[in-house]
């Protein structure tokens, strides 16, 4: 039987990012994920994601955010490629929502570089948006983007490199603990390692049948729109945005060559079996991220040019769980990210092979321990 320091189950981005770290330092490490590379199954696709450092989540992600930036510069130096792009990012509401007031909690406590703009002086800055009177927004010039398929296959080149071995189209059925490891059974034969970290977003439950949350996965659609004046959506006069109305938080990008990509977070708040979803994009899909174009982007309201489906993976607060599981100690827990997860990966994969080797990390994620369920 193949035997291991560390085995990573899933290799969306969290699970690649944690290979990237543990081969770098020299682990014997395996990464194996069901799909093929750039699989559009999980969480890990729909070429972008956004990145911001005024977290209107919680201000304890900041800290983590402040060690992610650089970390992703490191990346590229590593690669030779651009997966971050600053944009600025606007944030976009009632100054009551909870994503301004989120914002600026965050940014306050970690004195970070702001501005509110009422909505006048917003929409003459981004002649893009149609806004409210009573809305403001909160600009961070270091909001932007990482590119997501990209960045996986960036971090599994590097892994592969400092010696990690990476099985892909390979089914994991079951991760138990055995004798003084941890042993993984794959419809292709048993590896054996000394602990093992399941990343494995919708798949977990299946995977982890003891695990103690419940969770819950989510079908999200994204859509590129053929903007009517493509000049006001330009990367350098557009930004990365997050916009709260009656409808929910909306989020988009700058135009590149598929449109401006648009999504409603949550969208449809829709739960799915990961293995039997609809993955068509339907006409309800459709109106439900155009009722924001109509509404704030007009002028990003054309013709549909692309449309993906993604999922999410839930916990009951919305926050990520990194930790080990209470009985098995030799199983490490990276997942799921409620969908605001991937701006993190460098920094996360870090504190992941922290924990496989030393089993503790200087980052403080007392906030993503299993141990505050069983407190509620």
């Amino acid at each position: 039987m193949p035997s291991f320091d560390v085995a990573i189950i899933g290799l969306g981005v969290m699970g690649s990012a944690a290979l990237a770290a543990l081969a770098r330092r020299g682990r014997r490490v395996i990464g194996i994920d069901r799909y093929a590379l750039g699989h559009d199954r999980g969480s890990s696709h729909g070429t972008t994601r956004i990145i911001r450092l005024g977290y209107f989540e919680h201000p304890s992600y900041v800290p983590l955010l402040r060690a992610a930036y650089p970390l992703w510069r490191e990346l590229e130096a590593r690669s030779g490629q651009s997966l971050l792009t600053l944009t600025g990012i606007v944030e976009i509401g009632a100054p009551d929502s909870e994503l301004v007031a989120g914002t600026l909690r965050s940014s306050r406590l970690h004195n970070l570089p702001h501005e509110i703009l009422d909505s006048s002086s917003l929409m003459k800055r981004f002649p893009a948006f149609r806004l409210p009177a009573n809305f403001v927004g909160v600009f961070q010039p270091d909001g932007g983007f990482v590119r997501a398929e990209s960045t996986v296959v960036v971090l599994q080149a590097l892994a592969r490199g400092a010696g990690a071995e990476v099985r892909m189209e390979e089914c994991v059925v079951a991760v138990k603990p055995h004798h003084d490891g941890v042993l993984v059974k794959t419809q292709k034969g048993d590896v054996f390692a000394g602990c093992a970290i399941v990343a494995a977003g919708p798949w977990l439950k299946s995977l982890l049948p003891q695990f103690p949350v419940p969770i819950r996965v989510t079908r999200q659609v994204l859509g590129w729109f053929e903007p009517t004046a493509r000049a006001q959506f330009a990367p350098g006069h557009f930004p990365v945005f997050l916009l709260q109305n009656p409808g929910g938080i909306f989020y988009g990008f700058p135009a590149d060559a598929d449109g401006v990509k648009v999504a409603k977070h949550q969208h449809l708040n829709e739960k799915v079996d990961p293995e039997r979803y609809d993955r068509a994009v339907s006409a309800t899909d459709e109106a439900t991220i155009r009722s924001a174009l109509s509404a704030h982007l007009p002028d990003a309201d054309g013709r549909l040019l692309a449309a993906r489906t993604c999922l999410y993976t839930m916990t009951p607060d919305g926050d990520f769980i990194l930790d080990r599981l209470p009985r098995s100690p030799r199983i490490i827990v990276a997942a799921p990210c409620s969908g605001h997860g991937f701006k993190f990966a460098p920094v996360i994969g870090e504190l992941l092979a922290d924990l496989a080797v030393t089993g503790r990390t200087d980052h403080d994620i007392s906030r993503f321990s299993l141990a505050r369920f069983s407190r509620q």
